[in-house]
């Protein structure tokens, strides 16, 4: 796997080296011993699917707080996504910025999100699945979500939303580290 990164410190965009023959492809996602290499301590406790119908739908923007704080590697396997990082450290050299990347069943880019970094995805295509890996456990008493039009970050989603559930469209809680 190739790790890149991006303009906000310990987000990178992962990429995966298949190997492909008459049978078709594999690709390693995860392996604990590459992240190190980063600067990533990903300890790797939760896995979650979800599948969305709707071209446009919007999904987040989410993270957590203390006690709960997690670091996320998300990847798509069938439709696109135009995926979001936010970063909510009020220490950092980026906060309140966001950085944003295409990832696809097709080109099978991941995304790396670590702590105090919000997520959020506008599906591309109908009928889009994505797999999201979570270094902590889902905590709803400590999860935090920001409005996707959220002036104060100023996302340019490429489409009209077409979808998006009652909680995501609620005002922001916007929760600083």
């Amino acid at each position: 796997m190739k790790f890149s990164k991006t303009k906000i410190e310990g987000v990178f965009i992962i990429i995966p080296e298949p190997y492909t023959d008459a049978r078709g492809m594999f690709s390693r996602i995860y392996c604990k011993k590459d992240f190190p290499a980063h600067d990533i301590s990903f300890n790797l406790v939760q896995a979650n699917h979800s599948f969305t119908l709707v071209k446009g739908t919007i999904r987040g923007l989410h993270y957590q707080r203390e006690p709960a704080r997690e670091s996320k590697m998300i990847k798509c396997i069938s439709g696109s996504v135009f995926d979001v990082a936010a970063d909510m450290r009020k220490d950092s050299p980026t906060y309140m910025q966001w950085v944003s990347v295409e990832l696809s069943g097709d080109n099978m880019k991941m995304l790396y999100i670590p702590e105090g970094c919000a997520h959020g995805f506008q599906t591309l295509e109908d009928n889009t699945e994505m797999l999201y890996f979570h270094s902590e456990y889902y905590s709803p008493e400590n999860e935090c979500k920001i409005h996707y039009k959220d002036e104060r970050l100023g996302i340019n989603w490429p489409l009209e939303a077409t979808k998006i559930s009652v909680k995501d469209n609620e005002q922001s809680d916007l929760i600083e580290f």
